[in-house]
């Protein structure tokens, strides 16, 4: 098992109103999973997701993720599980717009501490795994919608992450460009990635092997997927 969340809870303070992001949120996830989230907004998905992505450490229940209760570490361990643990899609890519495709890739690996002739071959063999070993030098500016995103998973996928988490990943493109994405997460569940994509899109929650329901903070098992 790779992740698992027993009781997970969040509330917000408003004014004196208590509102109730997270109940009782329970599930596992096994390694080498595709699983995705589907909810609509206001459902609990996005918050759901930080916790799952240690972005936020404000709830009350027990994280294990990796053999690892989450819940006890401190900031400085939280960014080290973030930089080699999990890797982040988002709906908006979040490039840098004055660095290359293969510069975007190698980004996390400077945080690693890697040097930088090591870095470059990695962000070039990322970006061929990716489909776009014949865009390396192109600016964020020069590339459609799916090739940024295409940019933006090798980037996720540099540090050889546990788990993939997607952000509505297909949200900023056009279908055809969400299809080619959908394929690529597919090859990757392939050779053994777990995945674990928030949505509201059903059509986008289809390609997952496994899909979670949160309905007002609310999880509830859907089908499984042969």
């Amino acid at each position: 098992m790779i992740l698992e969340l027993k009781n997970i809870n969040k509330t917000y303070g408003m004014d004196q109103v208590t509102v109730n992001a997270l109940k009782n949120v329970s599930f596992s996830v096994e390694e080498g999973e595709y699983i995705a989230i589907m909810g609509p907004s206001g459902s609990g998905k996005t918050t759901l997701m930080n916790i799952i992505g240690c972005l936020d450490k404000q709830y009350s229940g027990t994280y294990i993720l990796d053999g690892t209760d989450v819940t006890t570490l401190d900031e400085n361990s939280l960014s080290e599980v973030r930089l080699h643990k999990i890797g982040f899609v988002f709906q908006t890519f979040q490039l840098l717009a004055g660095e290359n495709a293969m510069e975007n890739v190698a980004l996390p690996l400077i945080y690693s501490s890697v040097k930088k002739k090591d870095r470059q071959e990695r962000a070039t063999e990322a970006l061929k795994r990716v489909g776009l070993e014949d865009r390396t030098t192109f600016l964020p500016a020069q590339l459609s919608g799916g090739q940024k995103q295409r940019v933006a998973i090798a980037r996720a996928m540099i540090n050889e992450p546990r788990i993939l988490l997607a952000d509505e990943p297909t949200g900023a493109l056009d279908q055809a460009s969400g299809r080619q994405v959908m394929e690529l997460f597919k090859k990757l569940n392939d050779e053994g990635v777990t995945i674990i994509m928030i949505t509201h899109d059903a059509n986008v929650a289809s390609n997952a092997k496994r899909i979670l329901h949160i309905i007002d903070g609310e999880i509830s098992e859907g089908a499984f997927k042969a």
